[in-house]
């Protein structure tokens, strides 16, 4: 049966790509047939596995009804992926007839019993392609870093959520609230901690156990096309990411 989690914070540097690759590349090297759909116009998620995302078809034209899901997917090493690049961006104007919401939902259900994961990566905005993701999505994961203003985009998502499961998807719920960019050693960071595990009480959810730490090399991996993971398997945040893997299947 297929998992179809959502990656989703309306702020942006919280790390969201950076969990989607990571959490692609991990289930992967586990032995699951994953699937990435990137739904940022900024293009980040194929950009992080050395994709070319302007000479690509994209999640665009499968959306705009051009090309059929099947012949957007490319493989990697790190698993399957549909990317996007900026022409997604016009998505709040041209997909405005009615069923907009479920686009993404019935482009992945042709495709999706291929698939053990399908991991959305979300655009930093609370827009058309978000509640898409939502509405395709049996779960999401909202990360966040320590830092207040990254709370209060986590505080303002619940409201999005609430509709979404009112609406269209009754069954969507939250896998927890997941701290990047971690130092314990900083009070700011304890008591944001301490913050968001208020505000997941508020979502029904949980703040992970486990928490990613930083290291330069986060930043160094999309500019080699790689995951952290594989750039600097033995760096904290690779290693966290694992443990976070644990956390969500169960399965270490």
């Amino acid at each position: 049966m297929t998992t179809i989690i959502a990656v989703t914070n309306q702020k942006g540097g919280v790390g969201k790509t950076t969990t989607a690759s990571a959490l692609m590349s991990i289930l992967n090297q586990r032995g699951n047939k994953v699937l990435g759909v990137d739904l940022d116009p900024q293009g980040s998620l194929g950009f992080c596995f050395g994709l070319d995302i302007d000479s690509c078809t994209t999640i665009y034209e499968v959306l705009k009804g051009q090309t059929p899901v099947e012949s957007a997917v490319i493989t990697t090493e790190y698993g399957d992926l549909i990317p996007s690049n900026i022409l997604l961006s016009a998505a709040e104007l041209e997909f405005n007839r009615p069923g907009r919401e479920f686009m993404l939902r019935n482009h992945l259900s042709r495709i999706a019993e291929q698939y053990d994961y399908i991991i959305i990566d979300t655009p930093p905005a609370l827009n058309v392609l978000t509640v898409n993701a939502y509405v395709a999505a049996d779960a999401l994961i909202i990360p966040m870093a320590p830092e207040i203003l990254s709370l209060l985009g986590v505080s303002q998502i619940r409201d999005t959520i609430d509709t979404v499961r009112q609406c269209y998807n009754s069954k969507l719920r939250v896998l927890g609230i997941l701290l990047n960019k971690y130092n314990a050693r900083l009070n700011l960071n304890r008591e944001v901690l301490e913050m968001s595990e208020q505000i997941a009480q508020q979502l029904h959810t949980k703040v992970f156990q486990t928490a990613i730490r930083g290291s330069v090399a986060v930043a160094e991996a999309p500019a080699h096309g790689e995951s952290v993971i594989t750039y600097a398997p033995r760096c904290k945040p690779a290693q966290d990411f694992q443990e976070l893997v644990t956390e969500i299947t169960g399965v270490s």
